[in-house]
């Protein structure tokens, strides 16, 4: 029986996807768009206190690894959540961190 963490054809991507994950600038900005849905740039710039250069960097790494949705409306750009794992996901590595500080 095969007890891999994960099957072979699929490290390299989860150890992208947790790469891009790794960078806290990031998990502000996926923070920011879980509390408050859909955002423009410019609000993600003052929810997070980041410089718009910033925030735009990570943005597109995050849509490029398939995090994020955008879509242009005139002038602006808004960014949407588009990896329904992510809460969870966080979530557990949250918990299980609190759970080790607690020990």
């Amino acid at each position: 029986m095969d007890r891999s963490l994960l099957p072979s054809d699929e490290v390299e991507a989860v150890a992208r996807r947790f790469d891009v994950l790794g960078v806290p600038a990031r998990l502000r900005l996926l923070s920011a768009l879980h509390a408050k849905g859909e955002q423009t740039v410019g609000a993600l710039v003052e929810a997070t206190g980041f410089r718009q250069s910033n925030v735009s960097k990570h943005l597109g790494r995050l849509t490029e690894e398939g995090l994020l949705v955008r879509r242009r409306e005139g002038v602006h750009v808004y960014y949407t959540l588009d990896d329904p794992t992510l809460g969870a996901l966080c979530m557990l590595v949250s918990r299980r961190l609190r759970d080790e500080a607690e020990r």
